[in-house]
């Protein structure tokens, strides 16, 4: 890889690290390119993703950035799973360790803060994005059926007063 390449390597990972909301480190020893497939296809899935990239240039993509604090972590064979999303790498990281004794998660970042492997594991298990936006609008739209309900109740009522009446005067 000549210097070009690892500047371009830089500067993406320095802007994978600056606009994720959760980065995730991992090691990776032993995993097969099937696994590794399997970890990506999942990811993807998710809206996250998976890189792979030489330690010492990912330590100087992190400088100045919000989660370098997970340089510690970046030693030996390590693969960084990251999402816009703030907990659907976590979620996918987790997941596929629970799976694979071959990827240990070592730690990661949500934004300036650190998360240690206890961190990264109740990260996980908040609700992501979407889960909180279905939540809302269930909670935002209980009321509004229930409102319907409630004006639309007395109408059927008097409505089947006045079929009563009708039958009643019809057999009359």
């Amino acid at each position: 890889m000549d210097r070009a390449q690892k500047e371009k390597v830089v500067e993406e990972l320095g802007q994978i690290f600056e606009s994720s909301g959760v980065v995730v480190v991992a090691h990776y020893t032993g995993l097969t390119v099937a696994e590794m497939q399997d970890l990506r296809a999942r990811a993807r899935a998710a809206e996250a993703s998976v890189r792979v990239a030489k330690n010492k240039l990912a330590k100087i993509a992190l400088d100045g950035k919000p989660c370098a604090s997970i340089a510690g972590y970046l030693k030996g064979m390590t693969v960084l799973t990251y999402s816009e999303d703030p907990v659907a790498a976590a979620k996918v990281a987790e997941e596929f360790a629970k799976g694979n004794a071959k990827f240990q998660i070592l730690g990661g970042a949500m934004g300036e803060n650190a998360l240690d492997r206890a961190g990264v594991e109740a990260v996980s298990k908040m609700p992501s994005r979407d889960e909180l936006i279905a939540q809302i609008a269930s909670c935002i739209g209980a009321p509004a059926s229930n409102i319907a309900g409630a004006i639309g109740a007395p109408a059927s009522n008097i409505a089947s007063i006045l079929t009563t009446i009708e039958e009643r005067a019809e057999a009359a």
